[in-house]
This record gives C-alpha cells, structure tokens and sequence, in this order.
C-alpha cells in the first residue's frame, strides 16, 4: 500500500479517535450532573421520611430518582459502547503498525547483511574505480550515498514507529481498566435500581389503602387550582388591559383628534413597544434554553390534562409544570423583565407575575417575595422564596409561561437537564 494511503488513514482514524474522545468527556459530564441531581433527590427524599407527612411526595422523589438511575445506566451504557469502538480502532492501529514493523525489521535485516559483506572501504572505492566513464563512476557514488541515507532514515522509521506502538499498546491498556471500571459501575447501579423499584412498589401498595382520601384530596387541590388559573388569568387580562389604555393614551397625545382612543381595549393581546418587541422576540429566540424557577428539582406534574401518577383513574389538570425542590429554595427569574403583578392567593401563599414583551411567566406558591410590581428583574434574579407545605413537607413551585392570554408548557422552553 503506498505511504500516501497509509498516512491518510492514520490521520482519518486519529480524528475519529479525537471525536470519540470528546463524546467520552461529554458523556463523563452528564453522567456527573446526572450522579449530582441523585445526591439532590436523595436529600429531599431524607427531609420526606423526616418529616414522615407525605408518602405521596415520597413516591414522586422515589420515582424521579428511578428515572435519573435509569439515565445514568444509559448514559454508562454509551461511554462503554463508544470505549468499546475506540479500543477496537486502537487495535486496528496496533496491528498495522505491527506488520509494518515486520516489514520493515525484514528490510533492514538484509540491507545490514548486504552491507556487511561489501562493507570494506577498498570494495566500495574498487565498484567506483571500476566504472567505465566517468558519468558511471559519478552515478554509483551517488548511488552508494543514497543507499547509506536509506539505511539511515529506515532504522529511524523503525525507532518511530516501535515508539508509536508503545503508545498505542499503552493507551488500550489504560480503556481496558476504564472499560472494567465502567462495567462494575454499571452492575452496581443496576442492582440499587432494583432495590430502589421494590422500595417504590412497597410505597405505592401503602398509598393504595388510602386511596379514598387521597383522591378525594386530589380533586379539592384541582378545585383549588381551578380558581387560581382563573384569578391569574384574570389579572394577566387586567395587567393587558391596563397597559393598552397607555399605550393608547400616549398616541392620543401624539395625534389630538384621533379616534385611536375611542377604539375598545383589548385584554387578550397587548400592544407592544419597539422596546417589548424586541424583549419578546429575544424571550422567543430562548425557548428550550431558559433557566429553571429553582436551582435544583425537578418536574413532578407536567403540563396539560393527565392521568395522576399515582391514580390513573383520576385526570389532573396543570396550566404550567410543578417543580419539587428542596426545603429553603428560592425562586428566580428565568429571563429579564418587568414585576407586573405581586398576587396574594393565601395568607401563606402568593405569587409573581413577570412580563417579557407579549410574554408573562408566572411563579406561584411562594411563602415570601422580594420584589414588588414595576420593578425590572434580571435573568436568575431571586424573587422570592418557595413555600413548603406544612400538611404534606412538599417543597414545590408551580411556574407557568403565557404568551398574552395563552397558556404554554414551560417544559419545552426550559433547558434540559
């Protein structure tokens, strides 16, 4: 095979060997963040079993820590797969480079040999000396230097390349104690997942003898729900409403005599400044890579009508996600804005309305706030803390995103974790 090929090849598997080597340290990266929200779930599930209030609370954390184990086998499974692969181009390399040393070693053996028996200076000055002209004479002296050059760069090539397969020996040696490691690992967590499941299935055979009460709790929660969804909306139409009647105003000023005033205000869709247009379309140009409300939880009520985790029987409604997080989170912003409404749900239990353009999102079940309506807030800026129940230990947020009057699952604009 020419040289040419031989070093194409190598080059095309050295990147292929340098992209798997990104994806293994992308993997290694989310198998770290997947092993941290664990460690947070773990933590939440101890402050459950503390408090001793909520076996529905618990089954929710319980359940959302089989999930992440669950990714965490995944993703051990992909760096195994992909270690697997790089290994098998590794020995490909090995074993090219093996012949070629084979070659090569045969080469070298027989041009020493050759040279050895004409190694004396007189047989060398006598093939000179015996040419019949003197192009002759010059060509085999050029010849002879060659042929020592050769013999020069051959033993050199041989040196680099017996270093090359030193290196790659080394390396496969090194992903095979990686690939034992992550083998063990992956047999470990398969077994605490089956633990973990039996534990989960022991829970929900508890809840079940109450199921009665539980159900009966679930419809007064959605009735409870109902009626805030309603207050919200009727005040996000409000906050519409009054912020037309400005705009409105403004351009009265701005043309007497206009019948721009005189036209009914709208309270399903605001009309937006150059300035809004702008916020929206950046919020827009966000969806799927927003912040969370909280810093740390996860989704245990998604969006729209569907059927109760524990009770499928039972059909819940959610206008936005709720996020379980730990005891003393606080809430943030999830992008830069205006506080259009501070709401007072409960003695206990408000929340904030933030406008972004056309866009409102809305962060609900707070115990505190920490800003006040026609403040501007920032990406992560703290609101407010979340509020823990204090019948069931829950520590949950419940965020929602409208664009004017509609409602939109904030799980598609949120960035994954």
């Amino acid at each position: 095979m020419p040289k040419f090929l031989l070093s194409l090849i190598f080059v095309c598997a050295t990147t292929f060997v340098w992209a798997q080597d990104s994806q293994q340290e992308k993997l290694e990266q989310r198998k770290a963040q997947i092993l941290q929200e664990i460690k947070d779930n773990e933590k939440m599930l101890q402050s459950v079993r503390k408090k001793e209030k909520s076996a529905v609370n618990e089954y929710l954390i319980q359940a959302n820590k089989i999930k992440l184990k669950e990714k965490l086998i995944n993703t051990t499974a992909k760096q195994e797969k992909i270690l697997s692969n790089d290994m098998y181009i590794n020995q490909v390399q090995v074993n090219k480079l093996k012949k070629e040393l084979a070659v090569l070693k045969e080469d070298y053996s027989k041009m020493i040999l050759k040279s050895y028996k004409s190694r004396s200076e007189q047989s060398r000055a006598m093939f000179i000396l015996s040419s019949e002209s003197f192009l002759q004479a010059y060509k085999r002296a050029q010849y002879l230097k060659q042929y020592t050059n050769f013999r020069k760069n051959q033993g050199l090539e041989i040196q680099t390349k017996t270093a090359q397969l030193v290196d790659f020996n080394a390396k496969l040696d090194g992903q095979r104690k990686v690939k034992k490691k992550i083998i063990v690992e992956n047999q470990k967590e398969r077994a605490t997942l089956e633990v973990e499941k039996k534990e989960q299935q022991k829970l929900v055979n508890s809840i079940k003898k109450d199921k009665n009460r539980i159900a009966a709790d679930i419809k007064a929660k959605q009735s409870e729900s109902k009626r805030i969804d309603r207050q919200i909306d009727r005040l996000i139409r409000e906050a519409i409403a009054e912020a037309n009647r400005k705009a409105a105003a403004e351009k009265a000023k701005e043309n007497p005599g206009s019948t721009v005033a005189k036209a009914p205000v709208s309270s399903s869709k605001i009309a937006m400044t150059p300035e809004d247009k702008v916020l929206a379309a950046d919020f827009k140009a966000n969806r799927g890579r927003l912040p969370w409300p909280v810093e740390k939880g996860f989704i245990s009520l998604g969006y729209g009508d569907q059927p109760h985790p524990l009770h499928p029987s039972i059909t819940v409604h959610n206008s936005g996600v709720e996020i379980t997080t730990e005891d003393g989170a606080s809430a943030r912003a999830v992008f830069a804005g205006e506080v259009s409404k501070v709401i007072v749900l409960s003695p206990v239990n408000k929340a904030v309305v933030i406008q972004h353009g056309d866009f409102f999102t809305v962060y609900q079940n707070l115990s505190s706030v920490s800003v006040s309506q026609g403040d501007k807030v920032s990406i992560k800026q703290s609101i407010g803390k979340v509020r823990t129940s204090g019948d069931t230990g829950k520590t949950i947020i419940k965020f929602l995103i409208l664009q004017n009057t509609t409602n939109s699952d904030p799980e598609n604009w949120l960035q994954n974790r």
